[in-house]
């Protein structure tokens, strides 16, 4: 099982702050007020949903001066819910902020594997000892062909165990993975790398790029829905004194959940979302309703949609 992780910003302002905002000086001399919060999600690999766990918010933190930020977020995360979701065996998934010694001894620390991407401008001896290894004639090579439609695609994914982090004697060892995509006249359309606890071979190599890049998921299939489909996720509702902000983000999150699980296990709310263009317009069809008409329940509710949207279908939910 897959967990992304990745922080976003849910509240930003030059005028309205509290105790829990952090705080970005900007070139103006003026200074930027922020929420932001890690929203971390479980991914899968052809999966469009996103399933929102806890978040954990990038706040000031008692008896600490420096500002905190999202990695440490990340690690409270980590320390809070690791053993809960240790005996999933998870895999987790981050950019390449994530990519970093003291992050993926907190991920190992809880039985759990870290694929993260790897960029080489931030891991210089990595990519040293890629280099050498490529030189040597001992990086694992694999190559896939693969068609889209008409369009032809080759995917060549290379891969070595055990090389360092970073530049010191107690470097975390990790084995490294690239896959670069070209189209049929060798353009390159994707390439990308990671960094894993995962032993990797010539039958694996795919299904772990696969999985890298499902990262991906947190942003689309989570954060810019929250924020441009119709959940107002980084709107001020009120600000608060200390703890009003976080409080309607996690509203927020508990509502985009409900609605994933409805998603898969009400067939009559599902019917419903397959025949509005958009949540937008699903959230403006219940808000007009429940403003004039009383509903039993939430299927009563469903049903009644239902019933306007398709008048003659049989009603099978």
């Amino acid at each position: 099982m897959l967990i992304a992780l990745d922080g976003t910003d849910f509240f930003s302002s030059e005028e309205i702050s509290c105790a829990r905002c952090s705080e970005t000086p900007r070139k103006n001399g003026r200074v930027l007020y922020r929420h932001l919060a890690v929203t971390p999600v479980l991914v899968a690999p052809g999966q469009a949903n996103a399933i929102p766990l806890p978040p954990e918010f990038v706040q000031p933190q008692d008896g600490q001066d420096k500002q905190d930020c999202e990695l440490a977020a990340s690690a409270r995360w980590l320390a809070r819910w690791g053993e809960h979701y240790r005996p999933w065996r998870i895999t987790y998934l981050g950019d390449d902020l994530y990519c970093h010694q003291s992050h993926c001894l907190r991920v190992r620390a809880q039985q759990a594997d870290f694929l993260f991407t790897c960029k080489p401008e931030s891991h210089a001896t990595l990519y040293e000892w890629v280099d050498d290894f490529q030189r040597n004639e001992q990086l694992g090579r694999v190559v896939q062909a693969r068609r889209v439609g008409k369009k032809h695609f080759t995917d060549t994914y290379r891969y070595v165990h055990q090389v360092p982090l970073r530049n010191t004697d107690d470097a975390v060892m990790a084995n490294w993975l690239e896959l670069v995509t070209t189209d049929a006249r060798g353009a390159i359309v994707f390439k990308n790398a990671w960094a894993t606890s995962h032993a990797i071979t010539d039958h694996n190599v795919a299904a772990l790029a696969s999985a890298g890049r499902a990262r991906w998921k947190i942003e689309n299939e989570n954060n810019n829905i929250l924020k441009t489909k119709g959940y107002h996720f980084d709107h001020n509702f009120g600000h608060g004194k200390q703890f009003l902000a976080n409080l309607f983000a996690t509203l927020i999150l508990l509502a985009f959940l409900l609605h994933t699980a409805l998603d898969w296990m009400d067939s009559r709310y599902a019917k419903v979302r397959a025949l509005l263009p958009s949540r937008r317009t699903f959230f403006e069809h219940l808000r007009a309703l429940l403003q004039y008409l009383p509903f039993d329940d939430w299927d009563h509710l469903m049903r009644f949609m239902l019933q306007r949207l398709v008048p003659n279908a049989p009603d099978t939910g």
